[in-house]
């Protein structure tokens, strides 16, 4: 598989993660998938760097250490108040290698002028760089991850000598209707296979199996709101880096 245009690659890890497999939570518990979903990478790609110009499309990971699991007693806060007690399985010493790219998101067309893939690719890198924009989770908020560069494949992984390890029917994320031109949310499965600790997953149009969730609209954007421009943006952290290194 080539090296997509506009890609970056990263490690992230964390002490705990937490990719909910959907089935346990019906009974208030949590209980995390071995491997995080496409959904969960996606998010972490959209903390380093995103506007609604482009979408990330997940790539690859790379399992990099034995899958571990910890169980919690947790008080989770009810809707109707006070606290409820429930089991949540989390991952524990969690790493990955992700490799991952943006395309332009066809369906913002208020946002056309801002497809200007060079500045776009140079403020993610340097986003990375500085350990993303937002601050990055393994699936859920309680879970705190950290981003880095790194060369997708250096190093060793605990499962490269593991030929092929298959892992069932999983969640891989959602059709939001801002990225698909529907007006509807719908939920995305497919059946991942780890060869040798990488997992290539399916592109969103791949995945057979989906499921309508409700009617949604899509959010439009445009440059004659709030958002600014990728050549304003560039500029200022241009500039900003100038002044931090005593340039200017």
């Amino acid at each position: 598989m080539e090296t997509p245009k506009n890609s970056i690659q990263f490690k992230v890890w964390g002490k705990y993660a937490l990719f909910t497999d959907p089935i346990t939570k019906i009974g208030g518990e949590r209980c995390s998938y071995h491997v995080p979903t496409y959904e969960a990478l996606k998010g972490i790609a959209k903390s380093i760097y995103w506007k609604p110009t482009f979408i990330w499309y997940i790539d690859k990971v790379r399992v990099m250490k034995p899958v571990r699991t910890q169980t919690k007693g947790m008080k989770p806060i009810k809707m109707t108040g006070g606290n409820d007690l429930a089991i949540y399985t989390y991952l524990v010493d969690v790493e990955y290698q992700v490799l991952a790219h943006f395309e332009w998101n066809e369906y913002q067309t208020g946002l056309a002028k801002d497809r200007i893939d060079g500045k776009h690719y140079q403020i993610a890198h340097r986003m990375l760089e500085r350990g993303g924009r937002q601050d990055i989770f393994l699936g859920t908020r309680d879970c705190q991850g950290y981003v880095e560069p790194c060369e997708f494949g250096e190093g060793e992984g605990f499962y490269d000598d593991i030929d092929e390890v298959a892992f069932g029917l999983m969640f891989h994320g959602f059709d939001y209707p801002d990225e698909t031109g529907q007006n509807e949310l719908v939920t995305r499965l497919w059946n991942p296979v780890m060869k040798h600790g990488i997992i290539e997953f399916y592109r969103p149009e791949a995945c057979t199996i989906r499921k309508f969730v409700r009617q949604m609209q899509a959010k439009r954007f445009g440059l004659d709101t709030n958002l600014k421009d990728v050549e304003t943006e560039y500029n200022e952290i241009i500039f900003n880096a100038g002044k931090e290194d005593g340039i200017l």
